[in-house]
C-alpha cells in the first residue's frame, strides 16, 4: 500500500523487501523512524558479538561471567572506544574484536553518509492553497491555484507546471489515467520569494471547456502541480509537488488578499487569510461559471 497524493494504491505481485531497497527506504523514513531502526541494529549486533566473545573460553580479561560485561565490551570495541579496563587475552577473541571493529567502522560510513544526505537534500518549503478555485479572473473563466515561499528566500527561475489526470478510454475500450498539461498565464517567475498565483484561462481550446462538477466527478479528475527552481541559498535546484482531486475545487469565489501595507504602512504578509475564499460578486460571475455550478 501506497500513496499517490490524497489516493491509496494497492500493489500485487512484487517482491519488496526492506533490503532490496535499503538506500531508498532509509531516506523515505522519518527521522524518528530512522533513529529508531539505527538504535536497533546497534544493539542487536552488540548482542551477536556478545554471544559470540561467550563462545570462547575466558576470552575479555576482567570480565565478569554471566553479566552484561560482554555486551559493554563489544560496544566500547563496535564504536573503537577502548576503556582499557577489559580487553580481549586469547586468539579467539582478538579474531572476534577485529571483525567487530571492521563492523564497526563500515557501519559508521554507511550511517554518516545517509545522515548526511537525509541533511544536504535540497528542500522548498512551499505552501499551497488547500483548494483549487474555478472562478472569473479579467473578464475571462479561470482555473486559479496560488502558493507561498514560507522561507521567504529567493528561487530563482522558478518554474510551475499545472497537470490534469483523467479517467479515459481507449478506442479498444481500454480503461487508463491520462496526464494533460494546463497552459499557464504565467509559467515562469524569476525570483519566488513571496507569493505566486497561477492562472489557466478556460477558453475553447482548454480542455475544462464547459466543464461542470459533475463532469469532473465521472471522470475522476485530479490535478498536479509542480514548482522547480534554483535555490540560492543552498546553491541546489529544488522540486516540489502537490495533488488535488475535483473534490478540492471552489466554484466563483476567489483567494483573500494576504499581501498590503499594515495599519504602520509596511507591507505584510498574512499567512492567516492564505487558505481563505469568499464568494464573487453577482456581477463578476459569468455565464459559464454560473452554468457549471447548476
Amino acid at each position: 500500500m501506497f500513496r499517490i497524493g490524497d489516493r491509496q494504491v494497492l500493489t500485487r505481485g512484487l517482491s519488496v523487501t526492506f533490503w532490496g531497497d535499503f538506500y531508498h527506504n532509509c531516506m523515505i523514513v522519518s527521522w524518528p523512524v530512522f533513529f529508531a531502526g539505527y538504535l536497533a541494529f546497534f544493539l542487536s549486533s552488540n548482542c551477536v558479538f556478545a554471544i559470540l566473545y561467550l563462545l570462547g573460553t575466558d576470552p575479555i580479561a576482567n570480565a565478569r561471567p554471566w553479566s552484561l560485561d560482554l555486551f559493554f565490551f563489544s560496544i566500547e570495541t563496535l564504536a573503537t572506544v577502548g576503556y582499557g579496563d577489559m580487553h580481549p587475552q586469547s586468539t579467539y577473541a582478538h579474531v572476534i574484536a577485529t571483525v567487530e571493529i571492521f563492523f564497526g567502522l563500515s557501519m559508521l560510513a554507511v550511517v554518516t553518509g545517509l545522515v548526511f544526505q537525509r541533511f544536504a537534500r535540497p528542500r522548498a518549503r512551499i505552501l499551497f492553497a488547500q483548494k483549487l478555485l474555478m472562478t472569473q479572473h479579467e473578464g475571462k473563466p479561470t482555473f486559479m491555484v496560488r502558493m507561498a515561499n514560507e522561507r521567504h528566500n529567493a528561487i530563482s527561475n522558478a518554474t510551475a507546471k499545472l497537470w490534469y489526470l483523467r479517467a479515459e478510454v481507449s478506442a479498444e475500450g481500454q480503461h487508463y489515467r491520462r496526464f494533460h498539461t494546463l497552459r499557464l498565464d504565467r509559467e515562469q517567475s524569476p525570483i519566488f520569494s513571496l507569493s505566486w498565483t497561477l492562472f489557466h484561462v478556460i477558453d475553447e481550446q482548454s480542455l475544462l471547456w464547459n466543464m461542470t462538477a459533475a463532469d469532473f466527478e465521472a471522470v475522476d479528475a485530479s490535478f498536479l502541480l509542480t514548482v522547480t527552481g534554483h535555490d540560492e541559498t543552498s546553491g541546489q535546484d529544488v522540486h516540489v509537488r502537490q495533488a488535488y482531486t475535483y473534490q478540492d475545487i471552489v466554484w466563483n469565489h476567489r483567494y483573500l488578499d494576504i499581501l498590503g501595507p499594515n495599519e504602520a504602512g509596511v507591507l505584510e504578509l498574512d499567512y492567516t487569510r492564505f487558505h481563505m475564499t469568499e464568494a464573487l460578486p453577482d456581477r463578476q460571475v459569468d455565464v459559464h461559471a454560473a452554468s457549471v455550478t447548476a
